[in-house]
This record gives C-alpha cells, structure tokens and sequence, in this order.
C-alpha cells in the first residue's frame, strides 16, 4: 500500500447524537434568508441516498484491509449512518415546512444509480471525491462562522457536528482507495482519482443547484435577485462553493492526501463550543 499520511493517532469518535427532536419545522431556518435555507436544504436531500453509497463502497474492501484500517473504516460506516438518520429527521422537518423534496432525492438517487454502473474501485473513486468535499465545506463551516451566521441554533449545532466528524474521518476513504490501488501505477492511480474528481464536480453542481432552484420555486424565488445573493454567499463572502472548487484543484495534484491539511485543531475548538445533546452517547 502506498504511504498514508494519516496521523497514527487520528481518533474518530462514535457519537450517537440527535438534534431537533423536540424543535418546530420552521420554512427558511437560515437566517430568514430562502436561497441559503434553500441550499442547505438541497444539500440535506442528497445525503441519505449519498452516504449509504459511501458506506457501500468503502465497506466493500473492508475483509481484506489493513487492521488499522479495517478499524477506521468500522469508524466511519458508524459516523455517516448517524448523518444519514440525523438528516432523514433534517428533511422531515424540511417537509413539514411545506417543501416537497423528493425531486432533489430522485435526483440524487439517479446520480448514485449512474455511479454503481462503475467497477466497485471507480465506486470508491468517486466517494474519495465527494468525501473531501464534504471536508472542504466542513472546514469551512467550523473556520467561519459567517456560513451559518443566523441560522436556528439546534440546525446550526447539527451541521457543526456534521462537519466535525467529516474532519475527522476525511481520509478514510481515500486511505482505502489507496490501498485497493496499491498494485496500479502511480499514473493510473492519479488518473482515476482525477477523472472521478472532474466527474463529480460537475454532478455535483448540476445536482445540488437544480435541486436549489426547485425548492426557490416553491417559494416563488427562484429569481434573479434570490440567485444574486445566494451566489454572492456561497462564491464571494463566505464562500464555500469557491472554496470546494478551489480544493477540487488541488485534489488533482500529484500526491494529494487529505491529511496534507491537519485540521484537528480546528475539530478541537468546535467540540470545546458545541453542547452534546442531553441524551448524547459517546460510544468511543
């Protein structure tokens, strides 16, 4: 296997945490603001159908991992089953707001349903890419704390403890890409990675903007004002889309690793500020 650049003391910690459960479903949760209610929301519609295919492929080439590896990977299919059930009950809450998102899901379904007709390691590909993005946007939720400046406070707390574990388990995937690569070339290695980051940069946008606009047009903004401004928020200040494509680059370079950015401390002092819910369970 080539070398990982994973610190040997990276923890991923086993938090069965629920948020919102006793909060009202409210229509534009971010700040009063449609288009970044809109966002997130879109986002939240593709995780469920998302994660249980990043848990799929990674756990596809659990058996014949490394130990160490095969622990972090248990680690990992433990974390994101827990965002998957946290944003199930996140887009319920959506729907008895009034939204219908099952466009955004199909959407997202048809996307994952397009990526499982790939060998299982170009499967695993494309989870590498979508994983760091996810790491990108979480870093960039924990770092600034404008990307959820007015939102409701149990919805701000969920997406903080999202990304906290994101973070944490960034390299997951990559680290088990790596080793089911280990015989390839260094060439075709960095092509595969490479072609499914450019892949999933361009489904990603399509999927998570169409499914934005369908939930604007639901509440009659789907506008040139309300797309000025949520553009404005996510490619200017704070951000997070120009970051993510920023960070699409770099993840092409020739020895990449998630790890090259060690962001634990910045994990550390977002645990330090978020509250565990009262009936929180640390497994770990």
């Amino acid at each position: 296997m080539p070398p990982t650049r994973t610190p040997e003391d990276i923890a991923i910690h086993k938090r069965n945490w629920k948020f919102g459960r006793d909060e009202p479903a409210r229509r534009w949760w971010h700040g009063g603001d449609a288009g970044r209610t809109a966002f997130f929301n879109a986002l939240s519609s593709t995780f469920p159908v998302g994660e249980k295919f990043f848990m799929t492929t990674v756990r596809h080439y659990r058996d014949e991992a490394p130990e160490g590896l095969r622990a972090q990977i248990d680690d990992f299919v433990y974390q994101e089953s827990m965002h998957t059930r946290e944003h199930v009950f996140f887009n319920k809450q959506a729907r008895d707001a009034g939204y219908d998102i099952r466009s955004g899901e199909d959407r997202a379904a048809r996307t994952i349903a397009w990526a499982k007709r790939r060998k299982p390691v170009m499967q695993l590909a494309a989870t590498c890419a979508l994983e760091h993005f996810t790491a990108t946007l979480a870093n960039a939720v924990l770092s600034n704390p404008e990307h959820l400046a007015g939102a409701e406070p149990e919805a701000q707390r969920m997406w903080r403890w999202h990304a906290i574990e994101e973070i944490e388990h960034k390299a997951v995937a990559y680290d088990t890409w790596l080793h089911a690569t280990r015989k390839f070339p260094r060439w075709r290695r960095w092509l595969g990675r490479s072609f499914a980051m450019a892949a999933a940069t361009v489904r990603f946008h399509y999927v998570i903007f169409r499914n934005t606009a369908d939930l604007l047009a639901q509440d009659g903004k789907n506008d040139f004002a309300t797309w000025r401004k949520l553009l404005h928020y996510l490619y200017v200040r704070p951000g997070a889309m120009r970051l993510l494509v920023g960070s699409a680059i770099g993840y092409m370079r020739p020895g990449f690793h998630p790890w090259q950015h060690d962001d634990r401390a910045l994990v550390a002092r977002a645990l330090d500020t978020l509250t565990p819910p009262a009936d929180a369970e640390l497994a770990s």
